[in-house]
């Protein structure tokens, strides 16, 4: 799977084998697949998630247009234009990938609870779907949701992963190993940034862990979303880019329209 690719098998070949139930019952798998239990931690609706007990987080401020809610044009929230995007990226740190050592989905506690039986999964499953029926314990089981990586449409919940769009590992890879888990968790749980949305389960495990030079949506017009998204999150947080990375992301930037 391109950089770190025999780590990187070994991480996708864990999860293949062992799955993570996810909150609306389905068995995820790939490199970065996004399901999982609700875990006994509470924090408050649509905010990155608090730890219970632990070392204190330092999170960045929410980017420009955050607030939980996408722009219109936009599926993302928290997005910025791309000109903003293009500052960003210049300003990255470029630096080799880390090694995998030490990591482990575990480091980035999710899903957090957000208050009402719900957590950060069904927030947002409801947020990125349209008629969204839920049950009693607050698990989406039907709506309509448009994956933004494949644009297909998809009407049962269990068909739908949550990505996140730098993948836990990747992050690892290129700065959240040095991370206290307060911040490890607020990450895996951010509601207000472009890092968190609901895409058929195929392309998210077909994405796995994999930075925009080794893999791209086979949708090419969410492509400018993408790069935006990827860009701000990794400004965001301090995290560094490749070469090989930075020069997709232009590719990517380079198909938005002037704004």
């Amino acid at each position: 799977m391109g950089r770190q690719s025999g780590v990187r098998g070994g991480v996708v070949a864990v999860a293949l084998l062992l799955g993570v139930s996810g909150c609306g019952g389905q068995q995820s798998s790939g490199g970065d697949a996004k399901t999982g239990t609700k875990p006994a931690a509470s924090s408050s609706p649509g905010s990155p998630a608090a730890p219970g007990g632990g070392a204190s987080a330092t999170v960045p401020a929410p980017a420009p247009g955050g607030g939980g809610k996408p722009a219109s044009g936009d599926v993302l929230p928290g997005m910025v234009g791309v000109a903003v995007a293009r500052t960003q990226l210049a300003a990255l740190p470029v630096g080799k990938p880390g090694t995998m050592a030490g990591y482990s989905r575990d480091k980035f506690t999710h899903w957090a609870e957000q208050g009402n039986k719900c957590d950060t999964r069904e927030v947002v499953l409801e947020r990125d779907g349209a008629d969204v029926t839920r049950d009693s314990e607050c698990r989406a089981v039907t709506g309509r949701w448009k994956s933004l990586y494949d644009g297909s449409e998809i009407t049962e919940a269990g068909k739908l992963d949550i990505d996140h769009m730098v993948p836990l590992a990747e992050a690892w890879r290129s700065g959240a190993s040095g991370w206290d888990a307060a911040k490890r968790k607020a990450f895996a749980n951010d509601l207000v940034r472009p890092q968190l949305l609901a895409v058929s389960a195929g392309s998210n495990r077909s994405k796995g862990d994999q930075s925009p030079d080794l893999w791209q949506p086979t949708d090419r017009s969410s492509w400018c979303q993408y790069g935006r998204a990827w860009t701000t999150v990794k400004s965001q947080y301090g995290l560094t880019v490749t070469e090989a990375e930075r020069a997709t992301l232009t590719t990517m930037l380079d198909t938005c329209a002037a704004s």
